[in-house]
């Protein structure tokens, strides 16, 4: 087998914390420990939170933390032409459809529902006036019809290093969007795509993510991309126990930084004591 293709994929919407630095750390490390390769993609679809300043930043934090990568950084919001095709090879398949709920109308069709598992009810689904409305302009958001798509993939299932051969879901998670008027490509079609033409072969992210690797395995089935092995590794905690988050004020790497600590000490903060010499 051949050493794995890692990779970390910040968004700029804020600095970089502890729990980016174990990511980031994690992927480093599993594959330079084995000879293979490293990359860096910059995941800034999000046109409204993203800023360049923050991409910048974000490069100075992991070029002091010492991590280095194998080809220049891969930056999304350069790629729409791409990922559009993606969608337009899906709608022709009658695997897409527009739903124009506001977020309003979801919450409450979602909260009708009464279950923990609620989710999208497909209310848009086989309308008859959806061609007449898109042809007027009205908004609307792109939806993968996962009842259709599981019908030709069939069941689903893959491998992560860490909890083992897990089974998919994806119906789960109902009718999930991958593009809207402010998105013009979703985080699920986005993050699929790139890991395939980028050829990552060991995809490493946050335990957070598991329920969505059932819809990532869904498009690869869908589009013919190869199936990598996972590794949902564990969080970074505060004191709180909940998880780092930019949005709670996390303690930021440049904030260490400034603080005086040096680049082994956030690593090991970070749960890699011996990663400055890595």
């Amino acid at each position: 087998m051949l050493p794995p293709t890692t990779r970390f994929a910040p968004s700029p919407t804020g600095l970089l914390h502890l729990g980016h630095a174990h990511a980031a750390l994690f992927a480093h490390r599993a594959a330079r420990q084995v000879g293979g390769r490293f990359l860096l993609r910059i995941e800034d679809i999000d046109a409204t939170r993203c800023r360049p300043e923050f991409t910048a930043a974000i490069l100075e934090d992991l070029i002091w933390l010492g991590l280095d990568w194998d080809e220049p950084p891969r930056i999304q919001s350069r790629r729409m032409p791409q990922y559009s095709a993606t969608l337009e090879a899906l709608a022709h398949r009658n695997l897409l459809y527009p739903c124009f709920c506001k977020r309003s109308d979801i919450a409450a069709a979602i909260a009708a529902q009464h279950g923990p598992s609620a989710v999208y009810p497909g209310t848009c689904r086989g309308r008859s006036d959806s061609p007449a409305r898109v042809a007027a302009g009205e908004p609307h958001a792109l939806r993968l019809d996962v009842a259709r798509a599981l019908a030709i993939t069939g069941p689903l299932d893959f491998t992560d290093q860490i909890h083992g051969l897990r089974h998919c879901a994806p119906e789960a998670q109902g009718d999930v969007v991958l593009a809207r008027k402010d998105f013009p490509a979703s985080y699920h079609l986005c993050v699929t795509q790139d890991d395939a033409e980028q050829g990552v072969s060991l995809v490493t992210r946050g335990e957070d993510l598991l329920q969505a690797t059932d819809i990532h395995r869904l498009l690869q089935a869908l589009m013919g991309w190869p199936e990598p092995l996972y590794a949902h590794h564990g969080l970074i905690t505060g004191p709180d126990g909940k998880r780092l988050a930019k949005r709670d004020q996390a303690p930021t790497l440049c904030a260490l930084r400034a603080s005086g600590a040096s680049p082994s000490q956030v690593a090991a903060m970070a749960g890699f004591p011996l990663a400055s010499s890595a």
